[in-house]
């Protein structure tokens, strides 16, 4: 079985949900080749290349592609794809985007945000905001598009030497352009990818009082997430929502702040190592999946928790 991954990378540094998504991908069965599609990304194949488990790194580089817009990725992919079984990617923003418009196309269903690969016909899927596990197995025959929760699976090694093969641009549609981005700079880290983060929701009252949590995250280097509720409220721009509809997190620890914990939220964060609850509602869902739970007003416990940070030198 010939397997195509879709790198995710940012045209500067490939993203180490590849090498997750990578995982999975050899657990397929088959070869795998990685295609990286971006705009002066010589560097992010030769990141490429270093994963182990890639037979080679197909670099399609071209304006075109500097953002992925979905029509052009998806023209580049159905290009490759009649030599592939499977094409997979990271179920990130991007993938999301151009991976339904290639399934549509190839005339099969999506398998979404897979979290184990069970056979090479067979994928298990969070469903109900991951309440519930399906199993799903593919036709014999079909081609496969699917993409992967990172979170998920342990990233691949990084000893691998694939050869770069350069290929052409495919003609895009040129139905759409981009026009902008915004993008929020931070000396935290990611998100997505931190192994510390610290959330707050509803219970922290207005954004102000969110610097609260950003210095406990500056002592832990941890990043800083929120619930949809806090989001919602205006306290924190969408880039911090960590749940169903924001951000999917497994860090080794996460610290959930005036959070209930409502079902859409833990979707996004229950795979956490660690999980350390402080409510002052006895009885938020949130104490139901923690491992540590302090009931405790927030607007004292959190004070007290930055400065016993500082005592162990932090």
């Amino acid at each position: 079985m010939a397997v195509l991954l879709i790198a995710e990378h940012d045209n500067k540094s490939l993203k180490d949900s590849t090498s997750k998504a990578m995982t999975a991908a050899i657990a397929l069965g088959g070869p795998v080749d990685i295609l990286v599609a971006g705009h002066s990304v010589r560097s992010v194949a030769d990141s490429a290349a270093k994963i182990a488990g890639a037979s080679k790194v197909l670099l399609a580089d071209d304006p075109q592609y500097a953002h992925q817009l979905a029509e052009n990725m998806a023209a580049l992919i159905l290009e490759l794809s009649g030599k592939y079984d499977a094409i997979l990617t990271p179920a990130s923003p991007s993938g999301k985007n151009y991976m339904p418009r290639v399934a549509a196309a190839l005339d099969v269903a999506q398998i979404s945000e897979i979290v184990s690969v069970d056979a090479a016909d067979t994928f298990t899927r969070p469903v109900y905001a991951g309440n519930a596990m399906q199993q799903v197995q593919v036709p014999s025959g079909t081609k496969r598009v699917i993409t992967v929760r990172p979170t998920a699976f342990k990233a691949a090694e990084l000893n691998g030497t694939a050869a770069i093969e350069t290929i052409g641009a495919a003609k895009g549609p040129g139905t759409s352009e981009f026009v902008r981005e915004e993008l929020s700079k931070s000396e935290r880290p990611e998100l997505a990818g931190a192994r510390v983060v610290v959330s707050g929701g509803r219970g922290m009252q207005s954004g102000e009082n969110f610097h609260l949590l950003e210095k406990v995250a500056d002592r832990l280097k941890a990043a800083v997430g929120a619930s949809r509720a806090a989001v919602d409220a205006g306290f924190v721009p969408n880039d911090y929502q960590v749940g169903q509809t924001g951000k999917i997190v497994a860090p080794e620890l996460y610290i959930a702040v005036g959070i209930s914990g409502a079902i859409q939220h833990l979707a996004g964060m229950k795979d956490s190592k660690v999980i350390v609850a402080i409510n002052k509602d006895e009885e938020a869902p949130i104490f139901q999946v923690a491992d540590y739970g302090l009931v405790a007003d927030l607007f004292k416990a959190v004070p007290e928790l930055d400065e016993e940070l500082k005592k162990q030198g932090y």
